[in-house]
């Protein structure tokens, strides 16, 4: 197996890892389509291993890719007079890699850690719902769980940037505040243009490097909004 075969394999796993990522994001729409419908909860968790094995895949997928291009790079460091067998050597690599698995591995894969987050806000969104439905009329409603309530004070419709309503919110991971995406991606690329960090828009915020890979979208938020825009 050559350089150039190797390469080419790779640009293909690269696609591939592609694929999973949109897999990923379909999964994790339906499984928000059966929270919010009230969908019975196997249905959900049959979801969550969709997700699971989504991740596993992904490792793996890591993991090839890992391994050819530490063996690409050894190789071409080492400059051996005759070439050796590269893809046993890759091979070598990927199992040493795969033996050292655990599942704490696919619980911190990004998108399955997200899965989760969006999950359980979008339970405790259908739980307040559903409490704020069945006290409707009465001049007073129970008290709801702590956590709901400080999920629902937290939520602020207005963009710190546009102070406009958001339509497309993404929610920064580093300090959790929340941006029109637009808007926060223009800002970034104009800083970037300046050669300058982005500080975190919103007020009293001392985060001072936001990253578009700091972005994911906030897919709670977007629902909320969307059902209060119907009604």
């Amino acid at each position: 197996i050559s350089f150039e075969a190797i390469d080419s394999a790779l640009s293909s796993l690269k696609n591939c890892q592609s694929f999973i990522n949109s897999g990923m994001d379909v999964a994790t729409h339906v499984a928000l389509d059966l929270v919010e419908s009230f969908n019975d909860e196997e249905d959900v968790n049959n979801m969550e291993k969709v997700m699971l094995e989504y991740a596993t895949m992904d490792r793996e997928l890591n993991h090839y890719i890992k391994a050819f291009e530490e063996t690409i790079n050894q190789v071409k460091r080492e400059k051996p007079e005759d070439l050796p067998d590269l893809e046993n050597l890759a091979q070598e690599k990927f199992l040493e890699m795969e033996s050292k698995n655990s599942d704490s591995d696919l619980q911190r894969n990004e998108k399955y850690s997200y899965f989760k987050d969006q999950l359980k806000e979008m339970k405790k969104q259908c739980k307040s719902d559903f409490l704020k439905t069945i006290n409707h009329g009465n001049d007073t409603i129970e008290q709801i769980d702590e956590d709901i309530a400080v999920t629902r004070s937290q939520t602020n419709f207005i963009c710190p940037i546009t102070q406009m309503t958001m339509k497309k919110p993404v929610r920064n991971k580093v300090c959790g505040h929340i941006y029109e995406e637009d808007a926060i991606l223009e800002m970034i690329q104009t800083q970037k243009q300046k050669k300058k960090q982005v500080r975190c828009p919103k007020m009293g915020c001392s985060h001072v490097d936001v990253k578009r890979s700091d972005l994911v979208p906030d897919e709670i938020l977007k629902r909320v909004l969307g059902s209060q825009k119907k009604q």
